[in-house]
Formats: structure tokens, sequence, C-alpha cells
């Protein structure tokens, strides 16, 4: 339950439309609800504007779909991350209605139009297409939190006269998520061009020496431009989360 219909159920009450015992019933698994593999955070849509996330990486599909199931029961919005198409395969034999976006390696389900609550435009920028499907996962959770989403792949600092070809579209965004691997040069390029809010992604794309990843999370660590945060290798879920939190402000 979210704010909106929270707000709409108790000015029920107030109206006589349902009674407490009713709203009581309505409101009885609003803290979490217990699966006993896990406890749905039913509250966090009033806490932070947008329900749990399922992460289905480490789950399997009877899990996954367990919890979608109990999601939809209380009319939530639903997200879940890290999904092989095989995984996907097996969950919708068990729950109905779930889109794949492969792309992201996600699933979404929608019980209510998202709202747009983003001042700006949230720009997703990528450094090569071996980063597309950490970037679609950002791009894919800014949009479901409420965000307008552009996105501009394939623009890395081996070619950096196709990144300089789109300084509009880096000027004009309100909050930009870049993401790389190899050497994790292009969030400090970027940061260096634009005066809005960086959110840099490692990816554990790269050779050898890029320790799956490492080499590019500890490049954007050190990045020399001023307004570049990092979250972890291949963390796009988070980033295009904090991306929309931001781009709320």
């Amino acid at each position: 339950m979210d704010a909106e219909r929270m707000g709409q159920l108790l000015e029920e009450v107030r109206r006589g439309k349902v009674s407490v015992k009713r709203a009581l019933e309505r409101l009885r698994y609003l803290p979490f609800e217990d699966l006993g593999f896990a406890k749905v955070d039913h509250h966090r849509s009033l806490r932070q504007g947008f329900p749990e996330v399922i992460m289905g990486e480490g789950k399997g599909a009877t899990e996954i779909a367990a919890i979608a199931r109990t999601m939809r029961r209380r009319r939530a919005n639903v997200l879940i991350t890290r999904l092989s198409s095989e995984k996907m395969a097996s969950i919708k034999r068990q729950i109905r209605g779930l889109r794949y976006h492969p792309g992201a390696r996600a699933a979404t389900w929608l019980e209510k139009r998202i709202r747009v609550a983003g001042r700006g435009t949230v720009l997703v920028v990528c450094a090569g297409t071996s980063d597309i499907p950490v970037a679609e996962e950002a791009a894919l959770t800014a949009e479901m939190t409420g965000s307008r989403v552009e996105r501009l792949y394939d623009v890395g600092v081996a070619g950096l006269h196709r990144l300089l070809d789109n300084r509009a579209r880096l000027f004009s965004a309100s909050v930009l998520v870049v993401v790389a691997g190899m050497e994790g040069a292009l969030p400090s390029v970027v940061a260096g061009l634009v005066n809005k809010p960086v959110i840099a992604v490692p990816t554990s794309v790269g050779y050898g020496a890029s320790f799956q990843g490492l080499a590019a999370l500890l490049g954007m660590l050190n990045s020399c431009a001023a307004g570049v945060t990092v979250v972890n290798i291949d963390n796009g879920f988070g980033a295009g989360f904090a991306a929309s939190l931001i781009n709320r402000v």
C-alpha cells in the first residue's frame, strides 16, 4: 500500500464508506508478510515511495513467483531484477502477466500506471555495448520509480567524438548515470562537462587486469572530476534508484 491508497482508505473510513473493522483487515499486512522463507515489506512504498524490489539472483523460480504473487495481492507494482531467461520461463508457468525485459534481465508487472515524480530527465550513458545490460537495469529501475529516462549508449572514451557529438543531451539531463567497464574513465569525462550529479557504475566488463570490474571501480572512486558518486560493480539497480531519488528533489 502506498501513500495514495492509504489516504483513500482513511478518507473512506472518515466518510463511513468503509468500516473500521474492514479498514483494519486491509491494514493487517501493512508492516510485512511472513512467507516463511521471506518477509515481504509492504510498508516500503510508504517509506520510500516504491515497493520492495525482488532480486532474482540466488532465489529459485518458485520463491520469486510466491513473492510476486504476494505483492500483486497487495496491489503493488512489481520489479524483479537479475532474472535469467531460463528462470523467467519457469516463473511464467506459475504466475501470469509478468513482462520480461531481456536487455535489463528484469521482469515487471504494473498494478497501476507509473506517475512521473521526477522534475527532469535521467540520462543513462554507457561506454560500450557490452555494458548495456547494466545500463538497462539502471534505466528500467529509474522508469519504474517515476523518472523520465533517456539512453545514450556506446559513447566510450575510445571514440570520444561520439560523446561530444551528444553534448546537448548531456547538458539537458537533470541526473546522469554513467556506466563503464575496462578502466572506467567515462564518468570522469562526463562529470568534467556537466554541472549535474553523475552516478558512476563500474561493470565487470574487461580483460584480465580489469579484475572483474575492480579496476573500473577504483578508477571511478579516484575520479578527478567533481560531482561523481560511485555505486558497486554492476549495480545498475542501485544507480537507477538513486538517480530517481535525486531527480525528485
